[in-house]
């Protein structure tokens, strides 16, 4: 009896001669929403010293995707704490089974851990829903302007933690899109615009708070100027104003001149009341037609890779409504606004 109890524990030994590396789920969420992005640590310990580093392989995982095969790292004595992240895609969803090994000069057996099911939770949003969750969410900027005779376009900025941000959208719009994006894990941005109808007099959605485990609400009041500012700085209209300033000088210095023809009764100096007349008059007239060159790409914002709706098939004219940094504002024959690149104005 003892002979076989020698025996079975010199089996174990050499079954167990070679596990050098231990690993198991340390932190898992006890509950996720579908659509968000949560994280999962593992505990790794290594009974060998020298090794360069450890390697994870994801399997049988169902409703989540891995938004990042390296993991932050955080060790603590001897053990190793990986954190993951991950995106929920599904109502049922499982964690992956991982298999830990290590890298090194020479090969080690590797070690595998069994993933858990997940308690996923489905929102029941209403028509307002950007499709965004977040564990906070805030508008930064926005510009309202005309789009056509029956929509306005809106153009905002926005940021959001811990969210999945390029997978907004909404309905009951006329069209949407994505002018730019910043990825981030913890902190994301991205500009977007939405053309509406115009009677709306706000636009309102509503994302889901991580935090406050409840839908919050964004207004954004639609009010049409388009001499507005915005703290975004491809955005940014020219300063008018300095032009508004520069009339009021030169209507200041008409009135004094005018006064001092009257009380010095000097009608020869009419003339040179026409100078700030005559330049009041320059500021005052818009410009208003250039010349498109054939094959310019009009785009919906002032922005470098902004939408474009239409490419000109010739050369021809458009009003020129305004003007931003690089852009100018061009009305088309049917209405619509849009906006070409400087280098697209023909030169004579």
């Amino acid at each position: 009896m003892i002979k076989l109890l020698l025996l079975t524990l010199a089996l174990l030994s050499s079954l167990y001669a070679n596990k050098v590396i231990y690993s198991s789920y340390d932190k898992v969420p006890t509950r996720i929403v579908k659509g968000e992005i949560f994280t999962f640590t593992l505990k790794t310990l290594s009974t060998v010293k020298n090794f360069d580093d450890i390697k994870y392989k994801f399997s049988n995982y169902k409703g989540v995707i891995p938004l990042h095969q390296a993991p932050h790292r955080i060790r603590r004595g001897k053990y190793f704490y990986d954190t993951f992240y991950f995106l929920s895609t599904r109502k049922w969803a499982k964690l992956p089974d991982v298999e830990a090994s290590l890298t090194a000069q020479r090969e080690y057996d590797t070690t595998k851990v069994i993933g858990s099911k997940l308690n996923v939770i489905s929102l029941n949003p209403k028509n307002n829903y950007s499709n965004i969750l977040a564990n906070k969410f805030v508008l930064v900027d926005y510009k309202t302007t005309s789009y056509d005779n029956q929509h306005n376009i809106i153009v905002f900025s926005a940021t959001a933690q811990n969210s999945q941000i390029s997978a907004m959208k909404f309905t009951n719009v006329y069209k949407q899109g994505r002018e730019s994006i910043k990825k981030s894990y913890n902190n994301s941005k991205i500009t977007y615009f939405v053309v509406v109808d115009k009677k709306i007099e706000n636009f309102t959605f509503s994302y889901f708070n991580l935090k406050k485990n409840k839908f919050a609400l964004i207004t954004i009041p639609i009010v049409l100027d388009d001499d507005s500012v915005t703290t975004q700085t491809d955005l940014k209209p020219k300063d008018q104003s300095k032009e508004r300033l520069k009339m009021s000088i030169a209507a200041g210095a008409s009135l004094i001149i005018f006064i001092f023809i009257l009380w010095r009764k000097k009608y020869i100096y009419l003339l040179v009341l026409l100078v700030p007349l005559f330049y009041i008059g320059y500021l005052a007239v818009p410009e208003k037609e250039i010349c498109i060159k054939q094959g310019t790409e009009i785009r919906l914002l002032p922005v470098n890779n902004g939408t474009i709706f239409e490419t000109t098939s010739s050369q021809y004219k458009l009003l020129k409504e305004g003007s931003v940094k690089d852009f100018v504002k061009v009305k088309l024959k049917n209405d619509k606004i849009g906006w070409v690149k400087n280098e697209d104005i023909c030169t004579f």
